[in-house]
């Protein structure tokens, strides 16, 4: 699809009646008040799940087992949710996914109260909620891209990133306090309260979309879906720089961050501090994107992404405590930037009826790696030093960012309505 065409798809979006609002449908409205119910929820129920499995006797290994068993079935599953939401209402799938994940974690909830859970319980469960994710997240996706108008998409997109980021620092907070005051069983019960809500407010989307053919096969809307990605060098490009961003920052903000925390900045506190920042980066930045419109979508996004190496850079020179603050709160702003550009580029250059496969290939490549680099994160810091460790995920973030930018489709690629000559996206592409 040449970008210098009208897209092949049109975008049935209902006005409301608020004309400050009318770019929010009455679908991104609920998409997005849904999202931060499940979100307010799911922040805290990782740290619950932590402390069921130690509450239990378990062990950190027995941690990362539980943390493992749900991104497992998440990689497996993610693209066939991508063709699942192509094919059928993606609001349909977006409740189905949201009842079987509040009932799998229900009854987990009422394990945990009940003092009587295995260590298998908590794999098959954790395993089952990271099903309902694969199911869920593509369908999301494509709801939330399919119920913005392109005009209003640098805005739309950043309301939503703002709710979501509110919901998951909050839901964060929240998790940690009541897991402290009421123990963790409480707190997946609420996380499953809050699937059920979410999954009720879903139900009142208004389909947008009529079904894919039921005369195409799985199999081939699976081969579609890839040929879409990686037809396109910008998205598999940046989808490939993720798959190495993702894993450094998880080894850096699981691992390395709460050790340099301990071993110098004062402990746990330190790092919540950190963290509070981050969280607060990521949503003031929300209120700059929603009247920022760049023209060159994708090469604003990527400098935001030469900030998601600053925290590792300054826990390597080994800073003092403000400083890391400011570092952390850079990464947030960095972030925010990337990802609502990245949604723009997304709803611009896919077409509709590919939305949640491209995201599906998109979240699969992006989170591939993730779980290796949390793991090889402990044996590197042990061959390297804490700070060599850390030198090399600051080193792989910020050279990363820079090829990247080699690439012309990356540099070039412009907001539609935009004076500057769009790059062509059909053009022929290698596959990764």
């Amino acid at each position: 699809m040449d970008t210098r065409t009208p897209p092949r798809h049109s975008l049935r979006v209902p006005t409301p009646p608020s004309r400050r609002f009318a770019w929010a449908s009455r679908n991104f409205r609920i998409q997005t008040a849904a999202t931060v119910v499940s979100g307010l929820g799911n922040a805290g129920a990782p740290i619950a799940t932590a402390f069921a499995v130690l509450g239990t006797g378990g062990t950190t290994t027995e941690v990362g087992y539980v943390t493992a068993a749900r991104l497992v079935p998440t990689v497996l599953l993610m693209v066939v949710g991508g063709t699942l939401a192509d094919r059928l209402p993606r609001h349909l799938i977006m409740v189905a996914a949201n009842v079987f994940s509040g009932v799998s974690q229900a009854v987990l909830a009422a394990l945990v109260l009940t003092g009587d859970v295995r260590l298998w319980q908590m794999l098959a469960l954790s395993a089952a909620g990271g099903a309902g994710y694969a199911l869920y997240s593509p369908a999301s996706g494509g709801m939330i891209m399919q119920a913005v108008p392109q005009e209003h998409a640098a805005r739309a997109f950043a309301v939503f990133r703002m709710g979501l980021n509110a919901s998951q620092i909050g839901g964060a907070a929240l998790g940690g306090a009541l897991t402290a005051l009421v123990g963790p069983g409480w707190v997946l019960a609420l996380d499953a309260l809050c699937f059920l809500v979410a999954a009720a407010l879903r139900f009142f989307l208004e389909p947008e979309k009529a079904p894919a053919s039921s005369g195409s096969s799985m199999l081939r809307d699976l081969r579609e879906g890839w040929r879409e990605f990686a037809s396109r060098r910008w998205l598999w490009v940046i989808v490939l720089q993720f798959s190495v961003l993702v894993a450094c920052i998880n080894a850096v903000e699981s691992v390395y961050g709460p050790t340099a925390a301990k071993e110098r900045l004062g402990g746990a506190g330190a790092w919540g501090l950190a963290m509070a920042a981050y969280g607060v980066g990521l949503v003031a930045t929300g209120v700059l994107m929603t009247r920022w419109r760049p023209r060159r979508i994708l090469l604003v996004g990527n400098w935001g992404v030469f900030l998601f190496g600053v925290p590792a850079l300054a826990l390597a020179a080994e800073v003092p405590l403000p400083l890391l603050v400011v570092a952390m709160f850079l990464s947030g702003v960095g972030v925010t930037v990337f990802g609502v550009n990245w949604m723009v580029a997304l709803q611009q250059e896919i077409p509709e009826e590919m939305f949640s496969r491209v995201t599906a290939y998109d979240e699969l490549g992006s989170y591939s790696l993730a779980p290796v680099g949390t793991a090889l994160a402990g044996p590197a810091a042990v061959a390297l030093g804490l700070s060599g460790a850390l030198w090399a995920c600051a080193a792989a973030c910020l050279v990363l960012s820079a090829v990247v930018l080699l690439d012309p489709q990356v540099r070039r690629l412009s907001r539609r309505g935009t004076t500057d000559a769009p790059v062509p996206v059909s053009e022929p592409a290698p596959a990764p």
